[in-house]
């Protein structure tokens, strides 16, 4: 049948449209291109090095990477340092060291989130921040209390599941497993963690409904990935109680494996009781070295147990280096958690191999975006490709933490995997045509 095209054989791609350009308003500002900041805000690159103490970006790099340390004498000179890189103005972006008295910078007193330099300033500018003050609120709290993911206070211990999978549609489902969460919040609020992080913060501790919402919130982002994962599980009605069954998780970066742990992605084993094994190979040029950086499976890890592995480079690489040799097992399914596609500067040295591969070894494959935009532009990128997409849509287990664009916060936040779009092989046409 001429299935089996490979990254050479696959002809000419068409040329995407200019509005795949990168643009500075991209919540993907780190991942592709971190002095993209500077586009909003001239100099905030600088800015946040300094608070790093780091010369330049490599440093930073490095240090993501775990080849250098970012070293601050306390947690207090923590906060701060991360505090003043939110430190510009919201309506003419001028950095402290701009004006002629930095002290004149001032903090919105209703969502302590954005920062003025003058009175007229905030007036021009209220008629937009307005539509988002209360909501640049809750991302300013969640910003602090994601702190206690590192701590290990978050996520709270969550229950075994009494229904199962394909019942649990959505987070209230969830949630009316978990009974009554008031013990399980009432020890990370009172606990000393959460204490110490607002005597640190250097502002006032929110109200007890405040945090809790916020827990819940962080502990939702946390959750949204093994959820999410699930759910392509039983999107491609895989069984994994009647085989052991190997996830690859394309893309993956310091987001999901900086200071990640071998137990993050359990909630699978809840979700799935009984299964017969479920391997997860994070796989990504920017994965961060830790405890999940561990050699692949070969053979099949222990039943009821979620094995995490991962190996940095990118996944054709990967694909050609391990897989291929048999070193690694082929994926029953590939995730790729914000690929980005429309923010980048053009797939061929990044994505476009990774997504002939996977159209051409026709891999069942779920990608999550962040919004209805990203959404459409992957939508239109992966039919261009020939790809036979299955579904899209608002993707029932997204974080429900908002997440605001730092040089650029007066616009609608954003939400880690609030939508999916599905896809396998090429589209039927195309394969009868080749017939």
């Amino acid at each position: 049948m001429g299935r089996i095209r490979l990254v050479g054989m696959a002809g000419k791609v068409p040329a995407l449209p200019e509005s795949f350009a990168p643009s500075p308003d991209s919540v993907f500002s780190d991942q592709f291109g971190f002095f993209s900041l500077d586009s909003n805000v001239p100099g905030l690159s600088k800015v946040i090095l300094d608070n790093l103490n780091m010369k330049d970006f490599s440093e930073y790099r490095a240090a993501l990477e775990g080849r250098g340390k970012v070293g601050f004498r306390s947690h207090k000179e923590m906060f701060q340092k991360m505090e003043e890189t939110f430190k510009f103005c919201a309506c003419c972006s001028k950095l402290p060291r701009n004006l002629p008295d930095p002290s004149l910078l001032r903090l919105c007193a209703k969502c302590l989130n954005v920062y003025y330099c003058s009175k007229e300033c905030q007036k021009k500018d209220w008629s937009l921040h307005k539509k988002f003050c209360k909501k640049l609120r809750v991302v300013a709290i969640d910003r602090l209390v994601d702190w206690l993911l590192h701590t290990g206070d978050l996520p709270f211990p969550t229950e075994t599941w009494t229904h199962p999978a394909k019942a649990v549609r959505c987070w209230d489902d969830w949630l009316s497993m978990q009974g009554d969460l008031t013990a399980r919040m009432e020890l990370i609020l009172s606990g000393k963690n959460m204490t110490d992080l607002w005597t640190n913060a250097c502002r006032p501790r929110p109200e007890e409904v405040e945090l809790r919402e916020s827990v819940w919130r962080v502990c939702s982002e946390f959750l949204s990935r093994p959820l999410t994962l699930g759910l392509g599980i039983q999107m491609f009605l895989l069984d994994p109680y009647s085989r052991p069954l190997t996830i690859h998780l394309v893309g993956a970066g310091h987001n999901e494996t900086l200071g990640a742990r071998t137990t993050d992605l359990d909630e699978l084993s809840r979700m799935f009781p009984g299964h017969q094994g479920l391997e997860v190979v994070m796989v990504g040029p920017e994965v961060v070295k830790g405890p999940i950086m561990r050699p692949p499976l070969r053979a099949f890890g222990p039943r009821g147990r979620v094995y995490i592995s991962a190996y940095k480079g990118l996944y054709h690489e990967f694909w050609e280096e391990l897989v291929e040799k048999g070193e690694a097992a082929r994926p029953d399914l590939v995730v790729g958690f914000h690929p980005g596609f429309h923010a980048s500067q053009g797939l061929g040295e990044g994505w476009l191999p990774t997504l002939l591969l996977l159209r051409d070894y026709c891999i069942p494959s779920v990608f999550t975006m962040y919004n209805d935009g990203e959404l459409k532009y992957s939508v239109q990128i992966l039919m261009e490709l020939e790809m036979d997409i299955k579904g899209t849509g608002p993707n029932p287990f997204s974080s429900q933490k908002p997440e605001q664009v730092q040089s650029s916060p007066n616009k609608e936040p954003s939400y880690c995997n609030a939508f999916y779009l599905n896809f396998q092989g090429l589209l039927e046409d195309k394969l009868e045509e080749e017939d």
